[in-house]
This record gives structure tokens, sequence and C-alpha cells, in this order.
């Protein structure tokens, strides 16, 4: 008798355990749906600058009889433009040694075929000008001093600190994510609750032309046309909904 009423008093505290277990499960089912209604969108913000700084690539090229003559001409010419550069107020940080080079030239005829005519040496320049107003005639400084050997190319305006305009850009990105959020939300009779996520799709992007110098009209300067510079952050918001 003992041991039926063992068993049955078992029985009981298992159901009731199950019981409890299911009672529990309730509240926590529904709270996980409640947070599966959400939307989400992506929001771009875009701002424009002006940049503020150039830079600018500088080659000297010179050939030669042989390769170090070659060599020896083109370090000279360059060291005249490093010390142009210097004397124009750009410190060392912004002077970077992009290539050194030397090559044979060749010339083919069909009398001859292939053969040297000389060496080339080159040696290029990747130069920061941190004051975009200075550019032009800081260009001018290493024509002047680099002479005939002198190339430039890849004149490219740019921002210095885009800290400020990357942040504007995030907040016009997330104005933009939460219109469109709630005007999804209110087409679908309902209103948008607490973010429940957020995600920058990528590193702030930054866009501009790339103008190159040009002579003025008075041909008696180099003026950089510095155009604007697009600052864009695109992010993914996810929304409850209330």
């Amino acid at each position: 008798m003992k041991a039926t009423n063992i068993r049955t008093i078992a029985s009981l505290f298992a159901v009731a355990s199950v019981a409890g277990v299911i009672a529990l499960a309730i509240p926590a089912n529904s709270a996980e749906t409640a947070t599966t209604r959400y939307i989400t969108v992506t929001g771009v913000g875009t701002v424009s600058v002006v940049p503020d700084a150039v830079r600018f690539n500088a080659t000297v090229s010179i050939i030669s009889a042989t390769n170090s003559a070659a060599l020896s001409a083109a370090t000279k010419s360059a060291a005249a433009v490093r010390t142009a550069l210097k004397t124009a107020g750009i410190a060392v940080k912004d002077i970077r040694s992009a290539s050194i080079s030397v090559y044979p030239e060749y010339n083919w005829t069909q009398e001859t075929g292939t053969r040297i005519t000389g060496y080339r040496a080159s040696q290029s320049f990747d130069v920061l000008v941190r004051t975009a107003s200075k550019a032009g005639s800081i260009i001018e400084a290493v024509v002047t001093a680099g002479g005939e050997s002198v190339q430039l190319g890849g004149v490219i305006p740019v921002t210095l600190n885009p800290s400020v305009a990357t942040e504007d850009a995030r907040a016009a990105a997330v104005t933009n994510a939460k219109s469109k959020a709630a005007s999804y939300a209110k087409l679908l009779g309902t209103s948008i609750g607490k973010v429940l996520s957020l995600e920058e799709q990528s590193s702030p992007v930054y866009s501009s032309p790339f103008p190159m110098a040009k002579a003025s009209a008075d041909a008696e300067s180099v003026e950089i046309d510095l155009g604007e510079q697009d600052v864009t952050v695109t992010i993914t918001v996810k929304w409850a909904l209330n």
C-alpha cells in the first residue's frame, strides 16, 4: 500500500513538473514572438566638402650614354626638386619617393635590328601640399628646379581631416533610414519602436573629380581646380515594430 502511494505521488509530481515547464515557456515564447516583428532598411548619407589640400606626382627622367651617368644626372635633378619643395615649406614627411629606375632605351630599324641608344634613369615623388592655395606656386617651383627633365601628373585634391564630414554623413544616413522605416511602418498601420541593430555596411567612401593642374589665361601662374569631394556612409538599421 505504501509503495502504491509513493508511485502515485511521484506520478503527480512529474505531471506538475511538466506543467510548470510549459507554464514558464509560454511567456518566453510570447516575448520572442514580439521581437520578430521588425523592419530593416538601408540609409545613405552624403556630404559634400571642398578639399583643403593637394597631392601630386613629380618625376625626373633623364637619358644618358651609360646607366651610371643617367642615374647620376637624375639624382642631381631629383635633389634640386627636393630642395625646391623644402624651400617652399613642404615638410619632409610630405615628400615620399614613389619609384627609382634605370633601364636601357632601345631603337629598332630594319637595317640594324634592335640596339641600345642610351639609358633612362627616373625618380618619382609623391608630394602632399597641405594648403591647397599654395599648390600652384609649389608646382611652378618644382618645374623651375627640375627643368626639362621634370614630368607632372596625378594632381588630386584631397581632404586632410574628413572626420567632421564623416560624422555629418553618418547623421544623414540615420535620418534617411529612420524616415524610410517610419514611412513603411505607417503604410503597414503601425509605428517603429526601438532600434534592434545598426550596421555600417562599409567604411566611408570619399569620391571626387580628378582635375589636373592648368595654366591660367595670362600664363603667369598655375591654377588647381579643387571641385568638391563627396563623403558617403551607408548603414543598415533594424527597428522593432510596435
